[in-house]
């Protein structure tokens, strides 16, 4: 993997992004929160990490659920992904939502969330008056069928 130095700044006690294994792809986030916070069935919160980042041009950072997280307790990251755009400096925050039946819980300092760091381009649109051929052409949602 390619290094990408990534300027930040923490919160007093806010804890640094950090890759669980040396082959993750995703930086697990934490919550920058003083108490527990509940978030009930259907409802969703905007949870506080207490880092601001300083991404280089040419990036992004996209914010993802964890995938446990997601399987034992439908909690997700409502944006999926979530783009944390090289020009933003602001604190870097998640919106969660609990898809569950239950109560959930999301205590200071829990893994709420992973940060991958991404490659992006910026398009120059150009207006044409067709555009070349495909196979799909205009098939839209589902075009190509379940299986």
């Amino acid at each position: 993997m390619n290094d990408v130095l990534i300027g930040m700044m923490l919160d007093e006690g806010a804890r640094s992004p950090h890759y669980a294994s040396s082959g993750a792809a995703g930086a697990d986030l934490r919550a920058y929160l003083k108490e527990d916070l509940i978030l009930l069935p259907g409802e969703t919160a905007l949870v506080p990490t207490g880092i601001k980042l300083e991404i280089p041009a040419g990036f992004e950072v996209q914010i993802r659920p964890r995938s446990g997280l997601a399987l034992k307790q439908q909690i997700t990251v409502l944006n999926t992904p979530g783009t944390i755009d090289a020009d933003y400096r602001g604190e870097i925050k998640v919106i969660l939502i609990n898809h569950g039946k239950e109560p959930f819980t999301i205590e200071p300092e829990m893994r709420i969330a992973q940060m991958v760091v991404a490659p992006c381009y910026q398009a120059k649109f150009i207006v044409k008056e067709n555009l070349s051929s495909s196979s799909r052409g205009a098939g839209g949602f589902g075009h190509s069928g379940l299986n």
